[in-house]
């Protein structure tokens, strides 16, 4: 999560609050229009499921980073930001620490996207809610650990702003895996009959 300095009131819970809001918003206003794609990592995944056509992926990866790059000079604009006050993502520990840190967490937000976006059982009108939540619980776990990027773009756009790419690979990498992880992982259990799987639960 970024460090956006040491007199923010808001502090770590209000931030993560801020942004599993924030996304929960973005679902129900765009989701209707372009889905879940606001995340090159989720876009990937769905296309690696073949949910999404492989042609038009690099067409919204770059809008994405694009948007992401944008956002991020506005901000810098607005609140006159030094070269210093980088909003992006560098690892806090090792980058071993922030990448598996990453997977995990970007696995357990694509397994959410999938299941409330592309799975007709799940109730379509909570989706907003649940994967906002998700980015609110993740960040509050992952964010003193990884900084809880879950999104290449959101990183590399601040990156391009600021001029700042220590350890970036690690917020491509990491969110790309974790998302594929997730999709396919609930692609798995997608259609296994609830019999079987409350069989299999009654021997643990």
């Amino acid at each position: 999560m970024a460090d956006v300095g040491k007199n923010n009131m808001a502090g770590h819970p209000g931030i993560a609050i801020v942004w599993g809001a924030a996304r929960m918003v973005m679902v129900y206003t765009i989701g209707h229009v372009s889905g879940a794609h606001i995340n090159p990592a989720v876009t990937i995944a769905f296309a690696s499921c073949r949910r999404f056509p492989w042609k038009e992926v690099p067409g919204y990866v770059i809008a994405q980073i694009l948007a992401s790059t944008l956002a991020n000079e506005t901000l810098r604009l607005i609140f006159n930001m030094t070269h210093d006050q980088f909003v992006g993502n560098v690892p806090p520990g090792s980058d071993l620490q922030s990448l598996v840190m990453e997977i995990i967490i970007t696995f357990y937000l694509m397994f959410v996207i999938t299941a409330v976006i592309t799975d007709d059982r799940a109730t379509g009108q909570l989706a907003g809610v649940a994967i906002g939540s998700t980015v609110l619980l993740n960040a509050i776990f992952a964010g003193p650990i990884s900084g809880a990027s879950m999104n290449p773009a959101r990183s590399i756009g601040p990156s391009l702003v600021w001029n700042e790419y220590k350890g970036l690979w690690v917020y491509i990498l990491g969110p790309i895996v974790g998302a594929i992880g997730g999709a396919w992982a609930y692609n798995t259990i997608r259609f296994k009959p609830m019999s079987e799987i409350s069989k299999g639960a009654s021997r643990q």
